[in-house]
């Protein structure tokens, strides 16, 4: 396994990032608590969750999971960095959602009760809050650090100016502020190469992206239903939008004798300001199946092609649309 640091921070990682988003719903928790072990087993310490995963409202079904496989012991808990999210409705009360001070604390401690810690190692805003104003989000996630609730402070789905925004304010008080920002970037999806990229790697801010494989479509998704497993109705839409690239994607695969899988991450992984992209396995073979791609090196040819393949926005701000 490689390591690599979070962001501006000295804690080290693992460049691929246990995502549990599958945990309960996809997956049983013996099945859930068996990928963790194996996940320790290869060297990834690196594992996300958030309070609303599971999907069941206010049950944080996917935290409870993780916090009984982590009362297991065998340190268990001193091995990883867990990460966490706050910000999605968790009841049905006007206070039960968001980043206010308020909800902050309560979703913070509600959290470490279901993860069965007294620490977050990284707690994500999960999506910006534009009706809260910075100095009380910052007031709340500094009480928790010297509560020693939590470590690390990280973003996730910000735009680049929320991330200036976010850093800028923190500085101002004097503390660390946002070092990791958790965003949708693939292959297919590369909008944060405009402007979220840039910020982040002027302000030391690691990047964590989410659906790495597109949700599939990466993944080998024409040879898949080739051998007779059927996608949903939304994949064989998305499926028949992109099928020219796909099936140009998955034979410069095969010429490179890679799986597309395995090349995704891979590519993602040679991006400048990388941390890790966040694999969601469902199974314990999807789980082995991603080392591969800390093993594979694209060179300048195959980038080209993969760009050919799959465009980007032509570079970052303003030159990508601008002279």
């Amino acid at each position: 396994m490689e390591y690599t640091t979070l962001g501006r921070t000295g804690v080290k990682v693992s460049r691929l990032c246990l995502g549990s988003m599958n945990f309960g719903p996809q997956a049983t928790e013996p099945d859930s608590h068996a990928m963790m072990d194996k996940a320790l087993e290869l060297g990834i310490n690196f594992f996300d969750t958030a309070d609303v995963y599971g999907w069941r409202k206010g049950e944080g079904y996917t935290e409870q999971i993780i916090g009984r496989w982590l009362a297991q012991g065998g340190g268990r808990r001193e091995q990883i960095v867990l990460a966490t999210k706050v910000f999605n409705a968790m009841g049905d009360g006007p206070n039960d959602c968001g980043l206010s001070a308020y909800h902050i604390k309560k979703a913070c401690d509600d959290s470490l009760r279901r993860l069965q810690t007294d620490c977050i190692d990284l707690y994500q805003m999960h999506h910006v809050e534009r009706s809260t104003p910075w100095e009380e989000i910052y007031q709340a996630m500094e009480q928790l650090v010297q509560a020693g609730k939590v470590l690390y402070v990280g973003s996730s789905n910000f735009a680049g100016w929320h991330i200036v925004r976010a850093n800028e304010v923190a500085a101002r008080r004097n503390f660390l502020g946002l070092v990791s920002e958790q965003s949708l970037y693939n292959l297919t999806v590369r909008d944060i190469e405009l402007e979220l990229l840039p910020s982040c790697r002027h302000y030391g801010v690691g990047i964590i992206p989410w659906s790495p494989l597109a949700g599939g479509l990466l993944g080998g998704v024409l040879k898949k239903i080739s051998e007779g497993r059927r996608a949903s109705e939304g994949m064989q839409k998305r499926i028949e939008k992109l099928r020219p690239q796909i099936e140009k994607y998955e034979a410069l695969c095969k010429d490179m004798g890679e799986k597309p899988a395995d090349v995704a991450l891979a590519w993602l992984l040679q991006v400048d300001g990388m941390t890790a992209p966040i694999i969601g396995p469902r199974t314990m073979d999807q789980l082995t199946g991603c080392l591969r791609s800390l093993e594979i090196k694209l060179d300048d040819d195959a980038l080209t092609k993969l760009d050919e393949i799959w465009p980007g926005p032509g570079g970052q701000a303003p030159e990508a649309y601008a002279w």
